[in-house]
């Protein structure tokens, strides 16, 4: 797991441009930045005075920018721009860094369709530049716990997995999240979706079928805030993920039935819970306390299993290393492009209450 906080000496830190500075800036990437070594928070981009003042609160070596123009209008003074801004905003921020040749991080969703996704990941393969996606869920202790008990063959034969990010949110909130225009990409599909998608993808490969309910049930709601989807992957495993912010009584948050034995777990990683306290990844980072932990066996006896912690710090080290040697990005962007195919089949599938089969070519 990545700890430490000073910069490595082999080379000159790889400068590193953030555009946005709400939560996912401020709470996630930035300090995961900032605590990366090899690489350095150079500018970020926001023209909020509150969070101005903030960034030269956390990290007062940053200058902060108005614009992400001004910011691209030098490109030659970043090696790296991430874009924590608004999803309407990721694919024209996106491009412009690539064509200016610069990597990129991009927060999920991508783009707000999987055509769009794919162009950036054609623009980014024929520049030879990166192009990645923070799906940092693909680092919570419990996705790393399933994916350990995989390997090892623990759970045997796997038939069935089940996910949930719910919420108790009856409230409505501003921004994007409750917006309906599709630029937005709002809704609690695209919004925890990717992720629970992503996760179902990453373990059991690609999807042949998706059947969804989506709905919106919050009073004055004009976005989706509670979906069901169920997929059918090339592997034989059905995978039922559950999102919703009218969920006064959370489910399990993992649930993986095997032929050999099952492993369940409930409650999140504590992780973001983490980085919202200000905390910064350090000893001890990621790690589940015994009470936490997921049970694993049949009817015939369970007990709790030891949870690896939780390691979203391994993403920025993953960029470190596809950006000083070549390897390959921690999130392929071909996978963002295969997990909003299926969002838009759960969609359709939602609206014309039917089971929706994937071609081959969104499948892969």
């Amino acid at each position: 797991m990545t700890t430490q906080t000073t910069q490595s000496t082999e080379s000159p830190a790889l400068r590193v441009g953030l555009v946005g500075y709400g939560l996912a800036g401020a709470a996630f990437h930035a300090p995961l930045i900032a605590t990366t070594p090899g690489l350095r928070l150079e500018a970020v981009v926001t023209a909020d005075p509150e969070r101005r003042e903030q960034l030269h609160r956390d990290h007062p070596q940053a200058r902060a920018v108005d614009t992400a123009e001004q910011l691209l209008a030098d490109p030659g003074a970043l090696d790296l721009l991430v874009v924590a801004s608004p999803n309407r905003s990721h694919v024209p921020l996106a491009r412009a860094a690539l064509e200016a040749g610069l990597p990129v991080v991009v927060d999920k969703p991508l783009a707000a369709t999987a055509a769009e996704a794919a162009e950036l990941a054609d623009l980014a393969e024929a520049r030879g530049l990166l192009l990645t996606v923070f799906q940092n869920r693909r680092w919570d202790t419990d996705f790393r716990t399933v994916q350990q008990l995989l390997a090892d063959g623990a759970l045997g034969t796997v038939h069935r997995y089940e996910s949930r990010f719910e919420r108790w949110r009856p409230e409505l909130k501003d921004g994007w999240r409750e917006s309906a225009d599709p630029a937005d990409a709002g809704g609690i599909l695209y919004d925890l979706g990717s992720h629970l998608v992503d996760q179902a993808l990453t373990l059991f490969g690609p999807a042949t079928h998706v059947y969804a309910e989506v709905d919106t049930r919050r009073l004055g709601a004009r976005v989706d805030d509670d979906a069901f989807v169920a997929l059918t992957h090339t592997s034989g495993v059905r995978s039922h993920l559950w999102m919703g912010a009218l969920t006064g009584q959370l489910g399990p948050r993992l649930r993986v039935l095997g032929d050999r034995s099952a492993y369940s777990v409930h409650g999140m990683d504590p992780q973001e819970d983490a980085l919202r306290a200000g905390q910064r990844p350090g000893p001890g980072w990621g790690e589940v306390a015994e009470a936490g932990r997921g049970l694993l066996g049949t009817e015939d006896g369970t007990a709790p299993h030891p949870s690896l912690p939780g390691d979203y710090p391994a993403f920025y080290a993953g960029v470190v290393r596809a950006l000083r040697e070549g390897g390959p990005a921690p999130v392929d962007p071909r996978d963002a492009v295969a997990a909003l195919a299926v969002l838009e089949a759960a969609r359709r599938s939602s609206t014309e209450g039917r089971t929706v089969a994937l071609s081959s070519e969104e499948a892969r």
